[in-house]
C-alpha cells in the first residue's frame, strides 16, 4: 500500500503537520533532525518527504506513486536521492566525503538534491566534521533528513544547523493497527503493544521462540500457584529460572506476570476489551475465582516491588521465591 500523508497523520500528527507546512508553503528546510525511538515512523516520513519533493505530477501534498521519480524512490534507484546507513558499526567519514563528491554534480534531473543519514548517531567524529563543513555551506535546492534514535550522540554544532523534529511513541491503538497490518494476528498485537511501544521491537519479539517460551511459562507458573503450590520451588528452580538467566530477561518475565494480573483485575471488573491474554480467557476466568479483586490488586503491588528489589541488585533466585510467597499469601 502507498504511503500518503493522512497515515503519517493517524500515525505522526504532530511532526506530519509541521512537514506538511513546510511543503505547503514551499519552505523546506535545508536540513531535518528526526528523532524518536526505532519504529515510530522516521524513515517512512523521511521517504514520503522526498517523494513529495521530487514528484513533478502531483497535485496536492501527496506524491503521485506512479511517475518514474515515485517509483525509483520507491525502488532505492532515484539518482538525486542518497541514503546513507552505518558500514558495519559506524559511519565513516569516507561516506561522507562520497556524498559531497556526487552532490557536485548538477542534478541528473532537475537542481534539487536529497540525503538521508539512518542512524546518525554513529558518525564518527571525522565523518560528523565532514558532514558539518557539509551543512555549513547548503545549496538552496539540498535537503538533509538525519535520522536518530539518541539526538544528545549528535555534535550540538550538528544539531543546530537541523530542525529539529521529534517523534511521539505510538499511542497504543495505532501501534496494535500496525502490528496487525504487518501480519500479527489480533491478541499477538495486544500482547505485543502491552510490552513495546516499538514496532520493530514487537514483531521481533513475536517472532523469538524464546519469548513464546516466556509466555508459556508465565502460564505455567500461574496454574502451579493454584493447583500444585507444593512444587512451586521446583518450578522455580528447574525451570524459570534456566530460561530467565538474565536480569533483563527476569524483568520481562516479571512484566508478563505483571500483565497477567492486571487482566485478573480486568475481569473482576468486567473490563473484557482491556484484557491482553485474549487467547486464555478460560485460564483468567479461573484465575479471578482464585484470587479475590483486593489479592490480585496486592499482587501487582508484590511484582512491582519484586521488579524494584531487581533492579537494585538483590538476588534473582531470592527475588523470584520471595515473591510466589506472597503470591500465594
Amino acid at each position: 500500500m502507498d504511503l500518503v500523508w493522512e497515515d503519517m497523520l493517524e500515525k505522526q500528527p504532530i511532526v506530519s503537520k509541521m512537514v506538511m507546512n513546510s511543503i505547503n508553503k514551499s519552505r523546506i528546510s535545508h536540513a531535518y533532525l528526526f528523532h524518536g525511538d526505532k519504529g515510530t515512523g522516521k524513515f517512512e516520513l523521511a521517504q514520503l518527504l522526498a517523494m513529495s519533493i521530487f514528484c513533478k505530477k502531483r497535485t496536492t501534498l501527496d506524491p503521485c506513486h506512479e511517475c518514474s521519480d515515485c517509483r525509483r524512490i520507491k525502488s532505492g534507484n532515484h539518482p538525486d536521492l542518497h541514503k546513507i546507513i552505518p558500514d558495519g558499526a559506524s559511519i565513516k567519514k569516507e561516506q561522507i566525503l562520497h556524498l559531497q563528491k556526487e552532490f557536485t554534480y548538477t542534478g541528473l534531473e532537475s537542481n534539487k538534491k536529497v540525503y538521508i543519514i539512518s542512524q546518525a548517531e554513529k558518525m564518527t567524529d571525522n565523518a560528523s566534521n565532514r558532514l558539518l563543513k557539509f551543512l555549513e555551506e547548503p545549496s538552496q535546492q539540498t535537503t538533509a533528513i538525519l535520522l536518530t534514535e539518541n539526538s544528545h550522540a549528535i555534535l550540538s554544532t550538528i544539531r543546530s544547523r537541523c530542525q529539529m523534529i521529534a517523534f511521539k511513541p505510538l499511542n497504543p491503538l495505532q501501534l496494535e493497527k500496525s502490528l496487525q497490518s504487518e501480519g500479527l494476528t489480533e491478541a499477538n498485537a495486544r500482547l505485543m503493544t502491552a510490552i513495546t511501544n516499538n514496532v520493530s521491537e514487537a514483531i521481533e519479539k513475536s517472532k523469538d521462540t524464546w519469548f513464546a517460551q516466556a509466555r508459556k511459562l508465565v502460564v505455567q507458573l500461574i496454574e502451579m500457584l493454584q493447583h500444585n503450590r507444593g512444587e512451586v520451588p521446583i518450578f522455580v528452580h528447574t525451570q524459570w529460572m534456566p530460561h530467565f538467566k538474565e536480569r533483563s530477561q527476569l524483568q520481562e518475565g516479571l512484566d508478563l506476570l505483571l500483565i497477567w494480573f492486571r487482566d485478573v483485575v480486568h475481569c473482576h471488573l468486567e473490563e473484557t476489551s482491556a484484557i491482553v491474554f485474549a487467547n486464555h480467557q478460560d485460564k483468567l476466568e479461573a484465575a479471578s475465582m482464585f484470587w479475590s479483586l483486593g489479592h490480585a490488586t496486592e499482587c501487582l503491588q508484590f511484582i512491582m516491588e519484586a521488579k524494584r528489589k531487581l533492579e537494585q541488585n538483590v538476588h534473582p533466585q531470592l527475588v523470584l521465591e520471595q515473591l510466589t510467597l506472597q503470591i500465594q499469601r
